[in-house]
């Protein structure tokens, strides 16, 4: 891994897409950090007006993390 720094890569839209992402990523080997917007304070009000949360990871893995993330969300 040449970047050991995680970066911002997609903002997940709802828990749904963040499960299944994550079991992806985990099934690839991939170095992710998953970031949940949920703020018990506000109950949850920063979730339904910036998305669910988003994925972090290496920048080196960016491109395969966006296609994961556009086959998932691809409406059939």
């Amino acid at each position: 891994m040449s970047d050991d720094r995680y970066e911002k890569i997609v903002i997940l839209n709802n828990e749904v897409e963040a499960i299944l992402l994550e079991s992806i990523l985990q099934e690839c080997n991939i170095p992710y950090l998953l970031k949940s917007y949920h703020d018990s304070a506000y109950d949850g009000l920063w979730q339904s007006q910036m998305g669910w949360g988003h994925v972090e990871a290496p920048s080196e893995y960016k491109k395969e993390i966006l296609r994961l993330y556009k086959d998932i969300t691809k409406k059939k």
